[in-house]
């Protein structure tokens, strides 16, 4: 087993060096203070197991007020949060990873009591997500246009923040993917209707965050794009569709592209006769044009090892690194068996888990490996 290739140094954007491939995946924490900054838990949190990793992409930010996906987020919609930002980014910093603040809007899964009216916003008026939930309301031509500009914003606060990059989240059902989706974006206007047309939501959003990196003159700052390559729903988000969006995806300067899956060996969630890893259909598509950050349950150095072998240029521990903070401490002393790959009922304090994430875990059933 060759560690030496989890550990070595990489580079994104030729010039900006990783110090190796192993990168905290951006995790909900359920732990922000009531007026949306960065807790004192978070930081906790992030310090711990900032150690060792060479990325460190935080939890999802929103962009607006009317973005907040869940309980507890915090938010980057305005200068006032600057301060908050600045903690997390040197928190990261400190401990010597580069740190990416994930940036989102959470569109028909937003929570409706943040909003006022409690209706939120999608590509279309489709599906209410939460139960008793209004439906959406069809996102108007100046909406679309001042939530394009607020991801602009956000980037500038997270360059003021001096975080090293941010990540666009296009995945997991928020609002960039809803644009992505025929699922949920039936509009026939520029924004809807062809795959090329679902394209140009999130593509406008990486347009405009590009042009705030450039006009600011900032160096070596990241960018990044986080995709969900299929939806179960019909119709839904298909494989094919996202290997063309990839394709585009390729080609438009980003840092890396990021996918978010639960396996990363996992086969077609939509057609079950097809046992080939989906994986290996985005490599070939990517065709080395940009890096990749490959997720999905990878806990022990030979699942990393593997997953690197599959030509994924960097490899995301989500669950292992709440369960694990030490583990590339761990992988570099050779203390492979004293990995944890479960969690204990004592242990919240001891892993610096903030309460109400490890609550939610406690709450979760089958969604982390417990002991006794």
């Amino acid at each position: 087993m060759k560690i030496e290739n989890l550990l070595k140094q990489r580079t994104l954007d030729s010039t900006i060096n990783v110090k190796n491939s192993i990168v905290m995946a951006p995790m909900t924490t359920f732990s922000a203070n009531p007026d949306g900054t960065v807790s004192v838990a978070e930081l906790s949190y992030y310090k711990a197991r900032s150690k060792g990793v060479g990325i460190v992409i935080t939890a999802a930010t929103n962009v607006q007020k009317s973005g907040k996906g869940f309980p507890g987020q915090f938010a980057a919609y305005n200068n006032s949060f600057l301060p908050s930002l600045k903690k997390l980014s040197q928190t990261i910093k400190g401990e010597g990873a580069l740190a990416i603040l994930q940036i989102f809007h959470g569109g028909r899964m937003a929570i409706p009591a943040e909003i006022p009216g409690g209706q939120t916003i999608s590509a279309s008026a489709i599906a209410a997500e939460r139960e008793g939930a209004m439906t959406p309301h069809e996102m108007t031509e100046a909406e679309i246009q001042d939530t394009i500009n607020a991801f602009g914003e956000t980037t500038k606060l997270a360059i003021a923040a001096g975080f090293d990059g941010v990540e666009i989240h296009g995945a997991n059902t928020y609002l960039l993917q809803q644009f992505f989706s025929p699922h949920s974006n039936r509009r026939d206007d520029m924004w809807g209707g062809s795959l090329e047309k679902r394209m140009n939501f999130p593509l406008a959003v990486i347009a405009q965050v590009k042009k705030v990196v450039k006009e600011d003159g900032i160096k070596n700052f990241i960018v990044g794009y986080r995709f969900s390559p299929e939806e179960l729903e019909n119709p839904g988000i298909t494989l094919d569709d996202t290997l063309s969006f990839i394709d585009v995806l390729s080609n438009q300067g980003l840092s890396y592209l990021h996918s978010s899956i639960s396996n990363f060996w996992q086969s077609s969630i939509r057609n079950a006769s097809s046992t080939n890893p989906i994986i290996c259909s985005m490599l070939d598509k990517i065709h080395d044009r940009v890096p990749f950050i490959g997720v999905g349950s990878i806990h022990t150095p030979e699942d990393a090892i593997k997953a690197l072998n599959s030509g994924a240029t960097f490899i995301s521990l989500g669950r292992e690194l709440i369960m694990e903070p030490d583990w590339v401490s761990k992988v570099q002393t050779g203390d492979f068996s004293k990995i944890r790959t479960t969690l204990n009922k004592t242990q919240r304090k001891s892993l610096d888990i903030p309460e109400p994430l490890w609550n939610t875990i406690i709450n979760t059933p089958g969604w982390f490996p417990m002991s006794k």
